[in-house]
């Protein structure tokens, strides 16, 4: 779970970026306010299951979609340590 948490702000704010989108942009569309989404995406703040659902909607995927890409991002760092 650790690791999860661990790439959730990596994984917003690359989402968010793909999208070109500002935090305040992000915070909007979420609505949550735009420091909020700073110190998630400085792993400061770690977010409740509502506002996981808030971002995830944002992205317009489901929040099990966005927890998703956190796992894909542990997996291909588990995949580079063991080669």
């Amino acid at each position: 779970m650790d690791n999860v948490i661990n790439k959730f702000p990596i994984v917003v704010k690359q989402l968010r970026k793909a999208r070109g989108w500002s935090q305040e942009e992000l915070a909007e569309r979420a609505d949550l306010n735009r420091s909020y989404i700073g110190e998630i995406e400085r792993g400061i703040a770690t977010p409740s299951l509502a506002t996981l659902s808030k971002l995830a909607g944002s992205f317009e995927l489901s929040p099990s979609t966005l927890l998703a890409h956190c796992e894909q991002q542990i997996a291909g760092d588990s995949m580079l340590s063991a080669a």
